[in-house]
């Protein structure tokens, strides 16, 4: 899981930046997004691809992350966002602004799967998440985010399930958005959402 990482600092260079997202797929909410930059001699076997990890291993991973990090940045890009620029795009932007928002600047960025148009040299890895700590480490970053972001979703608005769903578009969710509409949260440009504002208008 550090076989990128040594490979750049061997070159010299310090600030490596991991970096994923979190969220293209719900149909509710921000896509989220993570830069970490993590010290060289740091190493946690089990910092992994959030997707193959326990709500409950995340939330510990979280802190660990978060305690060890040089710099933590943050992005997202709102469902008003992502309904403007599509998916794609709001993701680049949510990575950008999760780079900038770093305390330092990284001299060399990790970033899965997604290629961006930056100043700082970057190598974009098929499944990166799985093949570097640092993607990893942003990936559970960005994850517990906006986990958080929908439990709090929930509360205002329980009949949608999204403590369980995290937005996704599980039978409950679809069943509900059918019997009580679409949120303002909801992705408008995202189906069902765009049929059923359809037959409401």
């Amino acid at each position: 899981m550090k076989d990128y990482e040594n490979e750049l600092y061997k070159t010299g260079i310090k600030y490596i930046g991991g970096v994923d997202e979190v969220g293209r797929g719900p149909l509710v909410g921000p896509v989220v997004t993570a830069c970490v930059i993590l010290p060289p001699d740091f190493y946690d076997e089990r910092i992994n691809d959030s997707k193959k990890l326990s709500e409950k291993k995340r939330e510990q991973l979280y802190d660990v992350i978060m305690d060890n990090a040089i710099s933590v940045g943050i992005g997202e890009s709102s469902e008003k966002v992502i309904d403007k620029i599509n998916i794609l795009e709001a993701t680049k932007k949510a990575m950008k602004e999760a780079i900038s928002n770093c305390s330092i600047k990284p001299e060399h960025l990790l970033i899965d799967a997604v290629k961006l148009d930056i100043d700082i040299p970057s190598t974009s890895i098929i499944k990166g998440d799985a093949k570097s700590q640092s993607i990893a480490a942003a990936s559970i970053i960005a994850k517990v985010t906006r986990d958080r972001m929908m439990y709090e979703l929930d509360k205002k608005h329980p009949e949608y399930d999204f403590a369980k769903n995290k937005g996704y578009g599980t039978k409950k969710h679809i069943e509900a958005l059918y019997k009580y509409g679409p949120l303002k949260e909801h992705r408008k440009t995202f189906e069902p959402v765009s049929s059923i504002l359809n037959e409401k208008s």
